[in-house]
């Protein structure tokens, strides 16, 4: 029997050991929850908070399956994970919030808003392509986005020109739409395992013009009443559609024109 300084036996595992996992031990620490974190990275941020913390790449099938095959409940603060794992794992009786499902469908941005089109969510107009083509009939300025392992500004560049398509990842991307847009919001949507869903208030992001990373976040949101009914209310659309259990965050553009796209 393992040795504990807690009162029940519960484990929690974390895949990905940066700074969303350290922010999330905060409250873990405050509960009777007894945490694991497994990240590469020997100097990983939530490795300082953590109960017992193992250096594995979250990417590798055998790391992933021996990490979650230790712990109760088995979560990510990352969604480049491996994912054939997580369904592994689900499939052995373990639970994994988000599930392998809802992950496999939001860490790829084009089945992501492949999605959103099928479920008539408002979002930007794009197209997909297996890699960069120079033949497709979008506007110049448009948006280039990698289909995954994007994050913190990478795999996303204005495409102005048809020389800006050089040298670009030779993977599977969307080309979408440049909005005008007035406003960046987001607003974070807790759902549990009986549908039960509940939004914090409606936040507005300011982004760096060059790094293309959040500079800002401001709480609440300067919107009207109005508008936040309706960001809440496509959120929980989001969410509905998605049927995860834990937390999502929807981003939205708040376009010249009044509109909220995805």
């Amino acid at each position: 029997m393992k040795q504990t300084q807690f009162s029940s036996d519960f484990t929690l595992g974390i895949l990905g050991g940066g700074q969303l996992g350290k922010m999330m031990l905060y409250t873990t620490r405050k509960w009777d929850i007894a945490t694991y974190v497994m990240d590469k990275d020997s100097t990983a941020p939530a490795f300082q908070g953590c109960d017992v913390y193992f250096e594995g790449d979250i990417m590798e099938y055998e790391a992933v399956m021996e990490f979650g095959e230790q712990v109760d409940v088995l979560t990510i603060e990352i969604e480049n994970v491996n994912v054939q794992a997580l369904q592994d794992l689900e499939d052995k009786g373990i639970a994994v919030s988000p599930s392998a499902k809802v992950l496999n469908l939001i860490r790829n941005k084009a089945r992501q808003k492949s999605f959103y089109q099928n479920q008539h969510i408002a979002t930007a107009p794009f197209d997909v392509y297996p890699k960069p083509t120079l033949n497709h009939d979008r506007a110049y300025p448009f948006i280039w986005k990698s289909a995954e392992g994007g994050y913190d500004g990478k795999g996303v560049k204005v495409i102005r020109q048809a020389s800006d398509l050089n040298d670009l990842p030779q993977v599977e991307c969307i080309y979408e739409d440049r909005i005008d847009f007035d406003l960046e919001l987001a607003v974070i949507v807790a759902r549990n395992f009986d549908g039960e869903m509940k939004t914090y208030p409606v936040v507005e992001m300011e982004f760096h013009p060059e790094a293309n990373q959040v500079e800002y976040v401001i709480c609440p949101a300067r919107i009207n009443m109005d508008l936040s009914d309706r960001a809440r209310a496509l959120a929980l659309q989001v969410s509905e559609a998605v049927e995860h259990v834990g937390l999502l965050a929807v981003e939205l553009f708040l376009t010249k024109s009044g509109e909220l796209l995805v």
